[in-house]
């Protein structure tokens, strides 16, 4: 689709290009990431007021005229003020972006959403992807919505959870030995081999474009205005390049003046990013050992493209414990009535981190992505409370809550 890396196409006039062969699109593959261009200016941004939706913004994303044929309902997620973890923190003006809101409850599904509206309008009947689970989870639960067959591509350590939630929804499911960067390049391989049409993050630049819508929402949440920093966790990468890109492109159409100043958030156990970042070397294989799998990428595709961002926005990178983000997930649920997974819970605790290190103030308006839902991951909720087996009694209600 589109043109190789390094080159921007301008919407509408942008093409899409097939590939005959699984080696053609490996070669292309490892160029790098398509990305869009538009005719900037105030008239793509809708005007004030009106239901928030993926759709809303859909003159600023590569999307023909004609009805949203998609049928699941995305987009529009809240932005919560919790005042429990601003007290927590000492954040006077925090808030969390919400991506559970949706139908399988993670972030993927603006993109999932995005492509399969795409492979409907051009007929293509089978999907593919490779997941380390919530991409995989997404995309069978959205074709099955609207009659596509999804082919999925995990490594053999997927959750459970997930994989149960991709049998329910009827999608075939490959458990690749070799890991998630085998199991990337494989459905590449067999995309293009078969004809199937790739959902693939970091390479279907669609995805890019439907997950910039956040930063799009965050942006009119605030009043039409940006928040100061925006805390973003980090895998494979697209997730915060599309929020850069979202950002960026509010600025170029003459409605923003800044961008946020993004931190991204990695997993101690699986940081290549960070180390590049921090090393100044190029960034290199890192063999995850974190029970965060949503971030448990090895060698991320969209990494440059994240240093770019960061870079660019002044912002910076903290990395988080396993302890950290069983920390962030019981916080958030116990001050904030938010149920995180650890992956969704790394923006949380990457903003504990970042203030710690000083690379937020206390008051300055921070928004964080909170990408995926605990409900897929409930074993990670550690209880701090615990139930009590008791007469019906009034006086024993009465001392059990009193001591409590």
């Amino acid at each position: 689709m589109g043109q190789p890396t390094g080159a921007t196409v301008v919407y509408p006039n942008a093409t899409e290009e097939r590939f005959d062969d699984a080696t053609d699109a490996l070669e292309r593959m490892n160029q790098g990431i398509i990305e869009y261009s538009y005719d900037y200016a105030p008239a793509l941004i809708p005007e004030a007021g009106g239901e928030l939706s993926l759709w809303r913004y859909r003159d600023l994303l590569p999307l023909p005229e004609g009805a949203v044929q998609y049928p699941l309902q995305i987009g529009g997620t809240p932005l919560h003020p919790v005042p429990g973890l601003r007290e927590l923190l000492g954040m006077s003006d925090l808030w969390v972006k919400d991506e559970t809101r949706t139908p399988t409850g993670s972030n993927k599904d603006r993109a999932t959403a995005l492509v399969l509206e795409h492979a409907i309008r051009d007929d293509r009947p089978v999907v593919s992807c490779a997941s380390t689970g919530n991409v995989a989870a997404s995309l069978a639960i959205g074709a099955a919505s609207c009659g596509r067959k999804a082919v999925i591509f995990v490594p053999a350590h997927a959750s459970d959870a997930k994989l149960r939630l991709m049998r329910l929804a009827g999608a075939t499911i490959l458990q690749i030995r070799q890991g998630y960067e085998a199991a990337f390049k494989l459905s590449e391989e067999a995309a293009a081999a078969f004809g199937w049409y790739s959902r693939n993050t970091g390479y279907n630049p669609l995805t890019t474009e439907a997950k910039k819508t956040v930063a799009l929402e965050i942006w009119e949440q605030f009043g039409r205005q940006m928040p100061d920093v925006m805390v973003s966790p980090v895998g494979d990468g697209p997730t915060l390049s599309a929020l850069a890109k979202g950002f960026r492109e509010l600025v170029a159409c003459g409605v923003a003046e800044r961008m946020p100043r993004i931190i991204g958030v990695q997993a101690e156990g699986c940081q290549p990013i960070v180390r590049a970042w921090r090393t100044g070397e190029p960034i290199a294989a890192s063999e995850p050992d974190t029970l965060a799998d949503g971030i448990a990428v090895e060698m991320p595709v969209s990494g440059p493209s994240v240093l770019r961002d960061v870079r660019e926005s002044g912002g910076d990178f903290v990395t988080v414990s396993d302890d950290d983000l069983l920390q962030a997930i019981n916080d958030m649920a116990e001050r904030g009535g938010l149920l995180a997974e650890p992956a969704g819970a790394a923006g949380f605790a990457g903003t504990k981190a970042a203030l710690s290190e000083g690379l937020i103030g206390s008051d300055e308006r921070v928004a964080v992505l909170m990408t995926g839902t605990l409900f897929k991951n409930m074993s990670y909720g550690r209880a701090f409370t615990k139930a009590h087996e008791i007469d019906a009694d009034l006086g024993q209600v009465r001392e059990i809550v009193e001591a409590e």
